[in-house]
């Protein structure tokens, strides 16, 4: 019980000491203290320069990070499979392909964004368990198909980006994982339907943990499994949706932190979701800040770092352990 708790509190307090430092430091410097005045004063210009331009993608990525790594956490409870994350399985480039069509065809539907993305999210679900059922589903297939359903998305993704047209980068530009120019509108979208979406993963945890055992054994027990497994399906891809549409493609955070979660907190999802997404949270700003600071003035994606830790982490967890393949 001890490590569960200094584990919540060495997080929380990491992310709180990482929020104060990444807004803290950039092209504008100033000291923690000028910076807390100025957040309660008013009267310091630099500090209201970070209010309008640094605050806003904080914020973004705190909540993008809890919303990716929370959704993680549900699609592998519902695939039973340690390896389900919405960017392997393509619902974040599902999400974000389908954003992109509409936006660049419809411009003028541009606050639609959210829901475009969740039709997406939602569209690239159904195909990897249709493709993947085959006598049942098995783990192991259904990473694979849904990788395949990731690059078929991806390519057309990149299709889209390889035409010239400033309507077409434009709507690219939607899906993009720099957290640049990001306003306090997109902070509005992302708080609001980010905070449902996480309110109502919290409350299907005893769903997650009943979903444990096999199908037979809680159809015995007269729980509905088909109807758990549609609602936590669908809350996840809200989750994953609204964060592609707010901050863009981000791939292996629902991979990384639910390992590292379970290996914290344990396998009870009353405990591992509200960790998973502060740790997520965590994460997220951490990669934006080293992006955004590491070699400044150029700026690092932080879907890059991303992409670099989460990949190496998956090559480990392949090497370590058997549960993958459904073994």
């Amino acid at each position: 019980m001890y490590k569960k708790i200094i584990s919540f509190v060495v997080v929380i307090g990491l992310l709180f000491a990482v929020t104060i430092y990444s807004m803290a430091t950039g092209s504008i410097d100033i000291t923690v203290k000028e910076l807390i005045e100025g957040l309660f004063t008013g009267t310091n210009e630099n500090v209201e320069i970070i209010k309008d331009l640094r605050l806003p993608r904080i914020i973004i990525a705190l909540f993008a990070g809890a919303a990716l790594s929370v959704s993680g956490v549900l699609l592998q409870a519902v695939m039973r499979n340690p390896l389900a994350e919405p960017g392997i399985i393509g619902v974040a480039s599902g999400a974000g392909f389908v954003s992109i069509i509409m936006i660049t065809f419809f411009p003028t539907l541009y606050f639609f964004t959210p829901l475009f993305s969740f039709i997406g999210g939602a569209l690239a679900f159904v195909l990897v368990y249709f493709f993947s059922w085959k006598s049942g589903l098995n783990p192991l297939r259904m990473i694979l198909i849904g990788v395949a359903v990731n690059a078929v998305f991806t390519g057309l993704s990149q299709l889209m980006s390889s035409m010239n047209g400033s309507s077409m980068m434009s709507g690219i530009s939607v899906t993009s994982s720099t957290l640049t120019m990001k306003t306090w509108g997109d902070v509005g979208v992302i708080v609001l339907y980010g905070t449902i979406g996480l309110i109502l993963a919290f409350l299907v945890f005893a769903w997650c943990n009943h979903l444990g055992l096999k199908d037979k054994t809680l159809k015995n027990l007269g729980f509905q499994v088909n109807r758990a497994r549609f609602v936590i399906s669908i809350i996840a891809v809200l989750l994953a949706s609204i964060a592609t549409a707010i901050a863009g493609v981000f791939t292996f955070v629902g991979l990384l932190i639910p390992h590292i979660g379970r290996t914290l907190v344990g396998n009870n999802y009353i405990l591992l979701i509200p960790f998973s997404a502060v740790a997520g949270a965590l994460l997220i700003l951490t990669a934006d800040t080293l992006g955004r600071t590491l070699i400044s003035p150029i700026e690092i994606p932080a879907s890059m770092i991303m992409a670099v830790i989460g990949g190496a982490f998956l090559i480990f967890l392949l090497r370590k352990s058997d549960r993958i393949y459904g073994n």
